[in-house]
């Protein structure tokens, strides 16, 4: 990857500290809904491409994660009753 890339690119998410890597995931959540409706097709790549680089370091580290059972879909379907 060449230099200017890599920056695009951002720091490898598996070299980032647990507290980096929170701090960039909420970054990239917080830009999402802008970046869809407003970015040029190349912004929306870029930004679609390292948030599943984030969410997948994330989800490597904690396999184990707690899931809200309300975020499931029984959990959904009971709220629907």
């Amino acid at each position: 990857m060449a230099d200017a890339e890599r920056r695009r690119a951002g720091v490898d998410p598996g070299d980032l500290d647990e507290r980096q890597l929170l701090k960039e995931l909420e970054s990239v959540h917080r830009t999402r809904h802008e970046t869809l409706l407003h970015g040029a097709p190349d912004a929306l790549d870029a930004h679609n491409a390292r948030m599943a680089e984030l969410e997948g370091e994330y989800l490597r580290r904690h396999p184990r994660r707690q899931v809200s059972p309300s975020r499931t879909r029984e959990g959904a379907r009971a709220r629907e009753r």
